[in-house]
């Protein structure tokens, strides 16, 4: 049984300023002496990056339509693990789900975005269609995760442009399902105090409690760009200021106690919590290499943010060892590298540094002529290509890539239909895309994945998979196991020898 304090931040769309009070209740609590676990609603990568700014822990998300509902509960208890307090920040509206089209991470990348959710259902992750995700437009949505974990929810409204109606907004919001009762709201962006008693008098006869006041505050700024925040880890420094600020104004704005006496009236959440090497000991999975583990090398710095935390800790559990390298900067793999994983962020927005780094670039094509796993998701498969926006790459890939201005994004259902280090042809899995560039070819001679809707994406070339499709692999466990083998398998030599 798991009795930890957790409270759900939810708003009546995006761009109302949930990251901003959910960063602040963490900081601010964390301020406090408290152990606080940040968790994000959905399949971003961005904001969490505030979240661990502002918690000093991982960053978790928690997303049905990637991992499961099934595996929401355990993996929140597995990533709140020891905090005694847990902040959910949700995503979009309170009750848009898989079958919403305007969700982008803070809500803010301009462009209209292709379809959240594919219109067919594939077998999902290996097990049978969610009939669910058909009858319930609340699928996915921050409600749902809030019931699934049992958490009351907080709303949070921005009063910029708003008077008395507000009581109307969040009455309406308290009122539409039962089933996901909200138990109080944070006013945002509150102008004057004649404002904040306007909006406290309206709310008084709600009988939902207001659990805050912040007021428009223009020397806390968290700059955008084309796909959202700008990542955490591009402006280091800076966002540790404006976290620590944010705890301060919240600290000052809303009620902290009560907000934490809510977050304790949640009921204890039983069943176990998720754990890596349970996780892949399941039918089907590939078992651990016996031996010290393979080393394998994870892409990180500001080029490369977007990543989910359990996907080390899957490679951790298969027998893997997990070192972290930054292509900005590094000139040479980590020593030892059998298998290189590139994930996903702002390669675009780098590109001159990246071509600059010829020593590493030069590293990154050799391993994966010798045969070394390599897999790759959107930055990764930019940074395996020939070119971007024209500056040289790594050359793995024969492929050309450029900035855009359609913004492509959604869920995925795929089939795999290679063989590759992550899946068996005819495998099943769900994915996200979220990017703003193009490749030419935009699959490879052998293509990675078939979309539902028919279109092929992603390049296997040897033992390397490279495409847009960004997986959760706590939902598809199976990825990680295969990763590790392969990794072994090229350690000793059966795969060519590894990058010293």
């Amino acid at each position: 049984m798991v009795a930890i304090a957790r409270l759900v931040i939810a708003a009546p769309a995006s761009g109302c300023g949930k990251t901003t009070v959910a960063c602040g209740l963490m900081a601010a609590m964390r301020g406090r002496g408290l152990a606080v676990s940040g968790h994000k609603v959905g399949p971003d990568y961005i904001d969490p990056g505030y979240h661990a700014l502002a918690t000093g822990r991982p960053p978790r998300n928690l997303d049905p339509f990637l991992c499961g509902e099934d595996l929401i509960a355990p993996m929140f208890r597995h990533g709140s693990a020891g905090a005694q307090v847990a902040v959910i920040e949700g995503v979009m509206g309170l009750f848009d789900g898989v079958a919403s089209e305007t969700w982008a991470p803070g809500g803010r990348p301009p462009g209209t975005p292709r379809s959240w959710g594919d219109p067919s259902h594939q077998t999902p992750l290996g097990g049978d269609p969610s009939p669910r995700e058909d009858t319930d437009p609340n699928f996915g949505s921050t409600a749902h995760v809030a019931r699934l974990l049992g958490a009351p929810v907080v709303l949070v409204v921005d009063a910029a442009r708003a008077g008395r109606s507000v009581a109307a907004l969040v009455t309406g919001f308290a009122a539409f399902d039962p089933r996901t009762p909200v138990h109080g709201v944070i006013l945002n962006r509150v102008a004057s105090d004649r404002h904040e008693r306007l909006l406290r008098e309206a709310l008084a006869a709600s009988g939902i409690a207001v659990y805050g006041a912040i007021r428009r505050t223009d020397g806390i700024v968290t700059p955008s760009r084309h796909l959202g925040l700008i990542p955490a880890a591009e402006r280091a420094a800076v966002a540790g200021q404006a976290i620590s600020r944010l705890g301060e104004l919240t600290a000052a704005s809303c009620d902290l106690d009560a907000l934490l006496a809510l977050a304790r009236s949640a009921a204890d959440l039983p069943g176990p919590a998720w754990e890596p090497a349970v996780a892949l000991a399941v039918p089907g999975d590939v078992p651990a290499p016996a031996g010290p583990g393979p080393l394998v090398a994870v892409a990180g710095g500001a080029a490369f943010t977007f990543g989910y935390t359990e996907q080390g800790e899957l490679l951790e559990a298969a027998g893997s060892r997990v070192a972290w390298f930054d292509p900005l900067h590094d000139e040479s793999l980590p020593e030892g590298t059998s298998g290189l994983i590139l994930g996903g962020g702002f390669p675009e927005m780098h590109a001159a540094e990246l071509s600059a780094n010829e020593r590493l670039r030069g590293q990154v094509a050799a391993l994966a002529r010798r045969g070394a796993p390599v897999a790759a998701e959107c930055a990764g498969l930019l940074y395996l290509g020939r070119t971007l926006d024209g500056l040289p790459m790594c050359g793995v890939l024969d492929v050309h890539a450029t900035m855009t201005p359609k913004l492509t994004l959604g869920y995925r259902n795929a089939t795999a239909i290679t063989d590759s280090v992550l899946a068996r042809t005819g495998e099943r899995v769900r994915g996200h895309e979220f990017h703003r560039t193009a490749t030419a070819p935009p699959s490879g001679a052998r293509a990675a994945w078939r979309f539902s809707s028919g279109e092929l994406e992603g390049h296997v070339a040897a033992a390397g998979v490279a495409s847009y499709l960004h997986m959760h692999w706590a939902g598809y466990p199976a990825a990680a196991s295969r990763f590790a083998a392969a990794c072994a398998a090229a350690r000793s030599g059966s795969a060519g020898e590894p990058v010293r």
